[in-house]
């Protein structure tokens, strides 16, 4: 008799979610990827539940005064086709009974997004999801109670039975101390219950900056009611003092993964004086296909047609779409570069400006456009400096330089889809993945990126794309700024533009060697997997659980994605 195959049950904790436009529960790129994650999972009929919280106001709709500096709105958005369940659970905040109801998003396959929600008629406690990452430690830490120890509960009200709990970053980290807590009910020793607890937990570490990590007090912690009827001993030994997050997740956990292996390295070092942690692997982040490759694209690629007719195409539609909302007049005919991200220094989205004697005859002789978009967090005064001065350029440079306001997930897919080249330039080694050059590379838009993220692992230099820094480890900021600045006005002079202008047909086969490198590499699908066949088996081999067909390693059954020809 055949023996059945049993995947692992796995709930995916993650304080945004980014979706669609109708469900703005999301900031940037952590939430992109944690929708990615989703809806790959759905689509591989993969047994998962998404834990989250259901945001009244959105981050921030974010446009441009008449002095270009970013001013913030916060609508009421009506969320009347996310259900309810009419389940509740409750928490305690401050030592007083929170409830919460939970709300249910299931439009991707067998993967329900359950949403923790306060913010109803009748209840004091509003404010707690109210704003995404609104607020001081007192509004963070309550949140982190609700998508933590909410969740735990949430499942336990549902009734639903899970092998692995996935902690997407150091926020879900109190799921963690819920756990816990439930085993010492039934008896176990602190230590018996913790160690029990590692091996159902997997953790993901994102931020590649130790000073970036969230941090409490644990007076704070107390005061908010998050120990939950832990002690501060106990507390300690898990996040250390003051309360590390992300130490905390990484002492829980049976595995915790980086998001690319540049990252891992990286984040290796940074919790190497972390003792008794899960190892750290690395798992590189990919995007979803089907949201994010336009498909008229995918069918070019697959069919081995030219590649050029589609672009354009897409190429068209972002220049309507920045005629209709900047007045700028933009040529389909020259190179446009692109750049899109959150607006924060180490990310230099200013960098190609710094010459002004090199940049001016590109911009005013028409042989290159620039397109910019991207949110400042609401209290990120510098952030909304970048923005600012990017929207400088935007007025010096007429039809020439072009910032769209608001950046969501429309203007991202319309600039991912219809630049020619997408240009990333962090300051090494703090950009941990990256993934908006994964969409644009399978969509034909060639990168021109330094060597951080996924991109150590992706476009090979003058084959599939362009990098600037193969073989540079400055690590002083002055000389790195000096340096990329440099090498990317060199490899645009003398590589990208002629090749744009003068070899046409180069380009085109650039774009499709784009493509093929990324659209399955860098696919969520592959992602999905990888999660599957090295995190969380490492739980289920404690389980005595069955391996599904497809978990035996992708390379050695040489198996392509389902897009590829």
């Amino acid at each position: 008799m055949q023996q059945q195959t049993k995947l692992p049950k796995v709930a995916y904790f993650c304080m945004e979610y980014g979706l669609n436009s109708r469900l703005p529960i999301y900031a940037g790129g952590l939430g992109i990827l944690a929708g990615d994650f989703l809806k790959a999972a759905g689509d591989l009929n993969l047994p998962m539940v998404g834990i989250g919280i259901l945001w009244r106001h959105d981050y921030t709709e974010q446009f441009i005064g008449e002095d270009g500096w970013p001013y913030d709105v916060y609508p009421n958005y009506d969320y009347d086709f996310v259900k309810d369940t009419g389940i509740t659970i409750k928490v305690d905040v401050e030592g007083k009974e929170v409830v919460c109801k939970v709300r249910l998003v299931d439009q991707y396959g067998n993967v329900p997004l359950y949403l923790l929600d306060t913010n109803f008629p009748g209840s004091e406690f509003g404010w707690i999801t109210n704003k995404l990452y609104g607020g001081g430690t007192h509004e963070r830490i309550a949140q982190e109670i609700l998508l933590g120890i909410g969740g735990i509960r949430l499942l336990r009200a549902l009734n639903i039975d899970v092998d692995v709990f996935h902690f997407n970053e150091g926020h879900a980290v109190l799921a963690g101390i819920e756990l816990i807590r439930e085993k010492m009910a039934d008896s176990l020793s602190f230590e018996d219950a913790w160690q029990m607890t590692r091996r159902q937990v997997v953790f993901t570490t994102h931020t590649p900056v130790e000073a970036g990590n969230e941090k409490h007090s644990h007076e704070q912690l107390q005061q908010m009611s998050a120990y939950n009827s832990m002690t501060y001993e106990q507390m300690s030994r898990l996040g250390g003092d003051p309360f590390n997050m992300t130490e905390a997740a990484l002492r829980i956990c049976t595995v915790a993964n980086a998001v690319s292996n540049l990252h891992g390295h990286t984040a290796r070092a940074m919790w190497r004086h972390v003792a008794d942690t899960g190892p750290i692997i690395s798992i590189t982040n990919g995007v979803h296909l089907p949201t994010w490759q336009y498909p008229k694209i995918h069918r070019a690629f697959k069919s081995g047609d030219d590649l050029w007719k589609p672009h354009m195409e897409a190429k068209m539609e972002l220049i309507d779409f920045a005629r209709k909302h900047t007045d700028a007049e933009l040529n389909p005919n020259a190179l446009i570069v692109g750049f899109a991200r959150r607006a924060a220094g180490y990310k230099r989205s200013d960098l190609i400006f710094r010459n002004t004697e090199v940049i001016d005859p590109l911009l005013k002789g028409g042989k290159m456009q620039l397109i910019f978009s991207g949110k400042a967090h609401p209290n990120d005064n510098e952030g909304k400096r970048i923005i600012q001065d990017l929207v400088m350029m935007d007025r010096k440079y007429k039809d020439s330089v072009v910032f769209l306001e608001n950046y969501n997930m429309e203007i991202a897919r319309l600039l991912i889809r219809g630049c020619d080249v997408w240009l990333n330039n962090p300051m090494r080694p703090l950009e941990a993945s990256g993934t908006s050059g994964m969409k644009a590379a399978m969509n034909g838009v060639l990168n021109l990126s330094v060597v951080d993220g996924w991109v150590g692992e992706g476009p090979q230099h003058g084959i599939s794309g362009w990098l600037l820094d193969a073989h540079h480890n400055e690590i002083d900021a002055q000389h790195q700024n000096m340096h990329d600045l440099n090498a990317l006005y060199k490899v645009l002079i003398n590589e990208v533009i002629p090749t744009f202008y003068d070899n046409p047909e180069s380009w085109r086969d650039m774009m499709r060697a784009s493509i093929d490198m990324s659209h399955f590499k860098f696919s969520a699908t592959r992602m999905a997997r990888e999660y599957y066949e090295l995190m969380y088996r490492r739980v289920m081999d404690n389980q005595d659980a069955v391996t599904a067909p497809w978990m035996v390693p992708m390379r050695s059954r040489g198996e392509q994605h389902p897009y590829a020809t």
